[in-house]
């Protein structure tokens, strides 16, 4: 009786987590297009960080507050410091280059680039840390990358330049996201995921704040309501919420488990920016993308 029981409520956590996972996976996804409609009222990407972090942070610092690091980890002062280097890099460069990108590129084209990071996470992972690749993990990495080639050849534009730099700069961001996950992979078992995804965001909130205080000081009072009203659904619905039902999930039924439903998101942004941008959804694209998913499923799958 007992061993039913347990069984029965694992079941119920992993249909828990795997609802927070699919939830939270739409709402991230769905950042691509709020920035590209924020785009619609003449706003540089440097304000449209700065207003989505600046609405973010009086969430993370509460969280944070009401969440201390457990007491029975072993916290180095050396690591408040990896937090601060990795809260620049993972979530600092990783947004700005995600925003600069989204000048140039569509929606549906910046995640399906954006997603290429679980194959960068085994790379990096390979060249710093010494880890091995698997026959499946380089046809996953093929794969991912054949398929953002054949999403740009449906692209195509006569500005191939601004195409070319928008997918770069999204590819930046894929780049350092991946750099956060795999250098700050022994923190989150000391500070916990809630704590460390929080401490992480307040210092990117922190760093942009910083950039806009340093180097622009530009007018942000004078836009549109409507402008604010997107930062603000922004900052909630796309960035504070997700945050933690990702972190909700990856507790629930693990990082593996997690990263192949994440594998939803490029889908997920093209039909968002299908209905609510006007995108076209052609076949290539959908081919493209399809093929990425494939790579990301093959790279996240536990082996038999």
């Amino acid at each position: 009786m007992n061993i039913y029981f347990r069984e029965m409520q694992n079941t119920k956590l992993s249909s828990y987590g795997i609802i927070f996972a699919v939830i939270g996976v739409v709402l991230f996804s769905a950042k691509a297009v709020l920035v590209k409609l924020g785009y619609k009222y003449d706003i540089s990407s440097e304000h449209l960080l700065l207003f989505r972090m600046v609405f973010s942070l009086p969430f993370y610092l509460i969280i944070a507050i009401f969440n201390k690091p457990k007491k029975n980890k072993k916290i180095e002062d050396k690591d408040y410091l990896w937090i601060l280097f990795f809260g620049f890099v993972g979530y600092y460069l990783a947004s700005y280059f995600d925003f600069l990108g989204l000048q140039f590129i569509k929606a549906g084209l910046e995640r399906i680039i954006l997603f290429l990071y679980p194959t960068l996470v085994i790379i990096i992972s390979k060249i710093f840390l010494k880890d091995s690749i698997s026959h499946r993990q380089l046809q996953a990495i093929l794969l991912t990358y054949i398929g953002v080639v054949i999403t740009f050849w449906g692209e195509m534009q006569l500005d191939s330049k601004n195409l070319y730099l928008g997918g770069f700069l999204v590819f930046l961001s894929a780049l350092t996201y991946a750099t956060y996950i795999v250098g700050s992979g022994w923190l989150i078992p000391k500070f916990g995921v809630v704590v460390f995804t929080s401490y992480a965001m307040i210092v990117s909130s922190l760093c942009i704040i910083i950039q806009y205080l340093i180097f622009d000081r530009g007018d942000i009072y004078g836009y549109p309501i409507e402008l604010y009203l997107i930062c603000i659904v922004m900052a909630v619905f796309s960035t504070i919420i997700p945050s933690y039902l990702v972190s909700a999930s990856i507790a629930k039924i693990g990082a593996s488990n997690f990263s192949i439903i994440a594998s939803l998101g490029p889908f997920s942004t093209i039909i968002l920016a299908y209905f609510f941008l006007g995108e076209d959804l052609s076949l290539v694209q959908i081919l493209g993308a399809g093929i990425v998913i494939l790579g990301i499923y093959i790279v996240s799958r536990r082996p038999k």
